[in-house]
This record gives structure tokens, C-alpha cells and sequence, in this order.
């Protein structure tokens, strides 16, 4: 299960993260990442990185859209150790992704973070 307070919630925010941010795409999925770095504000004021997800009918129905959100919901939250405090990052998954297994998603998502921090991700 993903944090309450690493989770992406409002229309806004995701909104956000794909219109402002900047994006990776790979075979199964496309991560936005829209880092708010505000020169004023302390690191350590800022709030912990959130994250949210897209899976739309294009990838299954609704059993297979479960799971290939729980999935996700399960890598990122690995993962977000790795991303800026008072980030935003929205993971949509493409028609693909309801027939990966989990290890192509862990590669795809790991592939498009380490695109989107600049090798800064280890």
C-alpha cells in the first residue's frame, strides 16, 4: 500500500504533472515527473513526493486494471526514496500493460525514472 501522504489525490495535481512536467515513455507505460523546486522554500519543508495513477479501458477491464494498478501502486512505492521532496509523478499505463508481467514493469518504470532524474536516481 502507498502512503496517504505519498498519494496523488486531486484533478489538479495530476493535471499538473502531465501538462508541466516532463515525461518518459516506454513499451508499457509513460511517467510524468514535475518536480516543484521552489528556490525560497527549504528542502526539508518541502512535502514527501507524491504519486498517482492512470489505467484507463484501453489496458483491460476492470480485474486486469486492478491489478495492473496494484502492481504499479507496488513499484513506485520501492521507489520513491529516489525522487525530490515535493514532486509529482503520474504513471500511465498503456493497452500493453495489461499483459505484462511484473519484472517488465519494474524495467519500465525504473528505465523512466532513471531517464527523468538523470542517472541521479542511485
Amino acid at each position: 500500500m502507498l502512503p496517504s501522504d505519498n498519494r496523488l489525490r486531486r484533478r489538479e495535481d495530476f493535471a499538473t504533472a502531465v501538462r508541466r512536467g516532463r515525461r518518459a515513455g516506454r513499451p508499457h507505460l509513460v511517467v510524468h515527473l514535475s518536480s516543484r523546486t521552489d528556490p525560497h522554500t527549504a528542502e526539508e519543508h518541502l512535502p514527501p513526493p507524491r504519486a498517482g495513477f492512470v489505467v484507463s479501458k484501453a489496458v483491460g477491464n476492470a480485474v486486469v486494471r486492478n491489478r495492473v494498478q496494484r502492481r504499479l501502486r507496488h513499484l513506485i512505492r520501492d521507489r520513491l526514496d529516489r525522487v525530490p521532496p515535493g514532486s509529482l509523478v503520474v504513471v500511465r499505463a498503456l493497452p500493453g500493460a495489461g499483459t505484462a508481467d511484473h519484472a517488465q514493469l519494474a524495467r519500465d518504470l525504473d528505465a523512466a525514472l532513471e531517464r527523468l532524474l538523470g542517472g541521479a536516481s542511485r
